[in-house]
């Protein structure tokens, strides 16, 4: 199979170098004007910073709101690009060595399990012994958004990785590209469309703890952040509902500036990564691409800056490595530090081993049934809500995967309900069903749902964008009816980007659990019978030793469903449902 005849090298914006000056149009104006409402809102940002906002009051009054977003999206950002740095170097090492990936796989099992709000309290304790409080704060949001953001990004990457066609990679040992090279101009464009579905899907996991992050209270010690998920938080606490229209409101056209500035221009700039022997299709369509493609401005950068600055990166980094000409000694020396720093992990790992078996020894036997208790019961409640997403995610999400108008209508709105904070509407949802019978269970499964079914309509959209046009013709040639055309095509091609939805939907409901099963509103706490009531709790009541032993409950569960369900899956999916 061989792909469409264009320039498979990592694309820009800033046009494609050539010479010819293009005129002034009214693209210029446009990308002119969108710099001067930049540089004016920060200037009214800056001069009507609320002076609240560095207190441990949150203002709610609407004027606060700029700020605030601004403040969240930063944060968001800052945790992104970690996310991203993160995602290329971890699924790159996995892919590429087997030894690598024999240790990499394992451990990103138990960091995806890991409960991000059970860990939060060490982050952030270490973080302000180390940093001022208001920093330390401040990184530790980060990196709780951080760990929302990052495993469904890493997970991508890697499938991504591992379903390059057997042709490409023997093309590029051929035209001997060095790992740069390989890298720019195969690997990450062939993971350009997940990675960037996949980003959206990030940024809706970190929304969805966003208030979680800005608002933390472990024991009587009250952090929090200035920013629209402790707008939202204090909101709801206070049974303000203008506020929290209001504070939903300015989340809402957050995610919808960012659908138009950010995400469609992506996709309209990755389809031309899509792999395809044919033509015809029609592209996804973004403005705000258009206007930067077309302005003389953005190719007056590029041939200046962008180009001369990537060809320069190119001849530095494009060398082939030549390890036969390493000294001895440094090898020798690279080879005796190896057993130094195992000693050093192992002299860590034990230390902190005996610290965790001495908090477990104060666990009583009943909180031990407890935790067998909330276990099974959460587990129950992962399983229907990944049940439930299944069921609406995949015809959804093929049918907006395949057709580019559907997802130009419906993408934005999927975008916007998953960025929507549950947590901010579990006030309204606990009200509708606190009447019903089990009606805390059904409202604890409905706000798993909401926090994990995203996973895997995003990831389903990205695998039926990437079916290839060819095949798709093929199919309607055949005359093959809708069931064989799932049986035979559609479910094949969406599978690997199926399970790669479904481990960290899977991981995501778990963690979801904490925030579903135990809830603070109208200053009465409610709980139902779960593993994440009993991190919640423990964690509100600095109960470390019930902390721990709930925690690694949760991972040793989580891990052991990954090894024997999720993986096995992931394999065949490498091995059966590779596009060749």
């Amino acid at each position: 199979m061989q792909m469409r005849p264009r320039n498979w090298a990592l694309p820009n914006i800033f046009g494609a170098g050539s010479s010819v000056e293009r005129p002034w149009s009214i693209a210029d104006l446009l990308v002119l004007g969108g710099v001067g409402a930049l540089l004016g809102a920060g200037v009214w940002l800056a001069v009507n910073t609320p002076s609240v906002v560095r207190g441990p009051v949150i203002n709610l009054a609407p004027t606060a709101l700029p700020w605030y977003a601004l403040l969240s999206v930063g944060r968001m950002a800052a945790a992104y690009a970690l996310s991203m740095v993160f995602t290329l170097i971890y699924g790159s090492a996995a892919a590429h060595s087997r030894r690598a990936a024999a240790v990499l796989l394992p451990l990103i099992d138990v960091l995806q399990s890991i409960p991000i709000l059970s860990f939060l309290p060490v982050v952030l304790l270490v973080l302000i012994a180390i940093f001022p409080e208001r920093v330390g704060v401040e990184l530790a949001a980060i990196m709780l958004i951080f760990t929302s953001q990052v495993w469904n990004l890493t997970f991508s990457f890697y499938q991504a990785q591992t379903t390059i066609p057997t042709e490409l990679r023997e093309a590029a040992a051929i035209f001997q590209l060095s790992p740069w090279l390989r890298f720019r101009r195969l690997e990450l464009p062939f993971a350009a469309i997940p990675l960037i579905w996949n980003s959206m899907m990030s940024w809706a996991g970190g929304w969805f703890f966003l208030m979680a992050a800005e608002i933390f209270t472990l024991g009587p010690r009250d952090f929090r952040l200035p920013g629209l998920g402790a707008y939202l938080h204090t909101a709801a606490d206070e049974d303000n509902l203008p506020a929290l229209l209001m504070g939903l409101l300015a989340l809402v056209t957050v995610i919808v500036l960012l659908d138009q500035l950010v995400w469609r221009p992506l996709l309209a700039w990755a389809d031309k990564f899509k792999l395809e022997t044919v033509g015809g299709a029609e592209p996804p369509a973004s403005w705000a691409y258009e206007v930067l493609s077309r302005a003389r401005l953005m190719a007056t950068l590029g041939r200046t800056v962008w180009h001369p600055l990537v060809s320069r990166l190119d001849q530095r980094l494009a060398r082939q490595p030549a390890r036969e000409d390493e000294p001895e000694a440094t090898r020798a020396v690279r080879r005796g530090l190896l057993p130094l720093l195992l000693a050093a992990l192992a002299l860590f790992a034990g230390y902190w081993a005996v610290r965790a078996g001495l908090l477990l020894a104060q666990m009583r036997g009943t909180e031990w049934v407890q935790i067998a208790a909330g276990t099974a019961a959460t587990l129950g409640r992962v399983t229907l809500s990944l049940v439930i997403a299944l069921a609406w995610t995949v015809p959804l999400g093929v049918a907006i995967g395949l057709n580019p108008r559907l997802a130009a209508r419906l993408g934005p709105v999927v975008q916007v309900i998953a960025s929507v904070p549950a947590t901010a509407l579990f006030p309204v949802i606990l009200l509708a069903f606190l009447r019903l019978p089990a009606g805390l269970n059904l409202a604890a499964v409905l706000l798993m749902l909401l926090g994990t079914q995203w996973y895997l309509l995003f990831n389903v959209i990205a695998g039926a964008a990437a079916i290839p046009r060819d095949l798709r013709d093929m199919s309607a040639m055949l005359g093959l009816s809708r069931r064989q055309r799932w049986r035979t095509l559609l479910l094949p091609a969406i599978f690997p980007f199926l399970i790669t939805g479904a481990i960290t939907a899977s991981g995501g409901a778990w963690n979801a659990s904490i925030v579903a099963e135990y809830v603070t509103f109208g200053g009465q706490t409610r709980s139902v019978t779960g593993l994440g009531a009993l991190i919640a709790a423990a964690t509100a009541e600095a109960n470390y030793p019930l902390l721990l032993a709930a925690t690694l409950t949760m991972i040793a569960t989580v891990v052991i469903i990954n090894r024997l369900v999720w993986r096995r899956l992931y394999a065949v999916a490498e091995t059966r449902f590779r596009i060749e």
